[in-house]
């Protein structure tokens, strides 16, 4: 009933969501409304031209009243009313999306009457992306078509989305946002301790900037927007070193003129004869340039050599960086696959190697974009090490082969130097750890977010069955357990109850002891007593005797004769071995009624 008068009420033909939307609001059909339709914004609209207000109706004539007129406006009560004869019109809700996309983060808001594609629309504007080229990612559902209704998809109000767009090269759209820009370089000379402040346009080639006449070769076409370097401003180190590969006359014509970026480590280096190529401008840096090591080599604690590659790895790239696990590979391991199935994540293993001449551009242009940051925040747990120095490759091979298996090591070596930076993807089995994917440093955000995403997708398939096998697990061992405890408890009872009747029985057993060695002590009082009576004297003796009848509490009789010189003790002694004793019983006399056991108290 409810369910139907909801959706009369807001016109939502979908039983489905109609459910889902009451389950929201705990099956309150009011505040269900409310929720849908906002009271201040006009609940009904009716195609009658005035509304009719109406007094509260009877409880005999509520349901003709609720849909022969329609409810004021102004009515705080909800009735359902009849679809066919009163036109409802819902109130959209407004959803929020932050999209990402690479470097920039672009607000969109708009009706949940929207579809997909409208989004897709505003953000080809914002962005100058083609719809056609333009993957959009992050739904919780999965993903969607272009006409999906965003209604359909019952979304919180803000939502995060990513774009990728896998057919456009970065370097293309950062080189058309920059290429009428400029760049300030602050060039600081080592020699001469002064420092430079120029100015050069996005599209000079990096070797313009360090040999402007001479030394030109057609291999050193990068220009500063496709280099990577920092917009507005970056600061470099200029100092002079030997080339021994020229001869005179080329030292005389062409100064080798060595050039470290401060701020990122990036290096423009010549070659010895044609000059720098271009895949080799954010290398690595001569032994006159040399940078810190990102990690110590032979660190004793794996804690302190994380640290110290955190500290490192800020300082080069930022702090907007992934966070890393401080702690040995075994507890990342654990950390992300062994505890509770709904907490498990995967392990993100990133490999630095700092002689790769795209080890710069990997970690500023990719582990440092805010849209890969916050998808492994989210989704990994992160762990990195550096592999520039033999000894720490070498302790990383053992411990990958101790956790991962030989396989993995063995995967590792067969990397190159220049293939460098890798980042292993790692999902925890039942059984055992497996690598699902292997990243090199030769990629974009675009393709890194497309395989982080897709190993996700395949870790919540499987996280979806451990969760599954592990509730049904608790719910098994849950029974066991209330069994397990019905059972304690039924030994418990029957425990108490039985060490309950062994007390009563052996109560029973003391007191019949009890009561046989009472019975046995009264028999032989009474025999003694017995024995010690005088002889019951004849009638024709000399002496006075007195015959004395005594009525028992039975009603049976007791009839002797005594002595009149016998003590009153012989007559108690008398009663007392007929089963009597005076402890117990008084002796009366009829009339007058007096208490003859009392005299026995008396002195004689």
């Amino acid at each position: 009933m409810i369910l139907a008068d909801f959706q009369a009420c807001t016109g939502i033909d979908n039983i489905a969501e109609a459910i889902t939307l009451l389950e929201l609001n705990n099956w309150d059909l009011v505040a269900a409304i409310n929720g849908v339709i906002p009271q201040e914004n006009g609940i009904f609209q009716s195609e009658a031209t005035a509304p009719v207000p109406s007094a509260p109706p009877s409880s005999e004539s509520a349901s003709a009243s609720s849909s022969s007129s329609p409810p004021s406006s102004s009515s705080p009560a909800f009735c359902p009313v009849q679809p066919s004869r009163h036109i409802l019109e819902r109130q959209s809700r407004m959803l929020s999306f932050r999209v990402e996309y690479r470097q920039r983060s672009t607000e969109v808001v708009l009706e949940d009457a929207s579809t997909v594609g409208d989004i897709k629309s505003i953000l080809e504007t914002e962005l100058q992306v083609p719809v056609s080229k333009m993957q959009l990612k992050g739904w919780k559902s999965g993903d969607v078509s272009d006409s999906t209704v965003l209604r359909s998809l019952h979304l919180p109000k803000n939502n995060s989305l990513y774009v990728l767009t896998p057919d456009i090269a970065p370097s293309a759209s950062t080189s058309q946002r920059l290429s009428n820009q400029n760049y300030l370089l602050v060039i600081s000379h080592r020699e001469a301790q002064r420092d430079y402040s120029l100015n050069f346009p996005a599209s000079k080639t990096i070797q313009e900037v360090r040999q402007p006449h001479t030394c030109r070769s057609p291999s050193t076409s990068m220009t500063l927007a496709s280099s990577g370097i920092s917009y507005p401003c970056h600061h470099l180190t200029v100092c002079r070193r030997s080339s021994p590969a020229l001869t005179v006359d080329q030292t005389d014509e062409c100064t080798d003129v060595h050039m470290v970026s401060d701020s990122e480590g990036d290096d423009f280096e010549d070659a010895p004869e044609f000059g720098v190529d271009e895949s080799e401008v954010f290398g690595m840096g001569s032994a006159s340039c040399q940078k810190s090591p990102m990690m110590p080599e032979n660190s004793e604690n794996e804690g302190d050599a994380l640290l110290h590659f955190t500290a490192e790895f800020s300082r080069r790239y930022g702090d907007c960086h992934p966070v890393f696990y401080i702690g040995s590979l075994e507890a990342a391991s654990q950390e992300a696959f062994y505890g509770k199935a709904r907490d498990r994540k995967l392990l993100a293993i990133y490999l630095h190697n700092d002689e790769s001449v795209l080890g710069n551009v990997f970690c500023s242009q990719m582990m440092c974009a805010d849209s890969i940051v916050s998808y492994l925040s989210q989704n990994f747990i992160t762990w990195a090490w550096d592999v520039t120095k033999e000894a720490n490759k070498a302790r990383l091979l053992t411990m990958c082969t101790r956790h991962f298996g030989s396989v993995v090591a063995q995967t590792i070596r067969t990397y190159k130097t220049d293939q460098f930076p890798l980042l292993l993807i790692v999902m925890g089995k039942r059984t055992s750890n497996e690598v699902l994917n292997v990243i090199q440093g030769n990629t974009t955000v675009d393709e890194l977010m497309m395989r982080l995403m897709g190993a996700v997708e395949i870790f919540t398939a499987q996280q979806q069955e451990d969760i599954k096998d592990e509730d049904e697990r608790e719910a098994r061992e849950m029974v066991k357990r209330e069994q397990d405890e019905a059972y304690r408890l039924s030994l418990e009872a029957d425990r108490k109850k039985r060490e309950a009747q062994e007390r009563e029985e052996a109560e029973q057993v003391r007191q019949e002891r009890i009561r046989k060695e009472q019975e046995e002590e009264r028999e032989a009082i009474r025999l003694s007593l017995e024995q010690a009576l005088p002889p019951e004297p004849k009638e024709e003796g000399g002496e006075p005797v007195s015959k004395l009848r005594i009525r028992t509490p039975s009603g049976e009789f007791l009839e002797r004769r005594f002595l009149g010189s016998c003590k009153l003790q012989v007559l108690f002694d008398f009663i007392a071995s007929k089963g009597y004793p005076s402890d117990e019983f008084k002796l009366l006399t009829t009339f007058p009624r007096r208490n003859v056991s009392s005299h026995i108290l008396e002195p004689h």
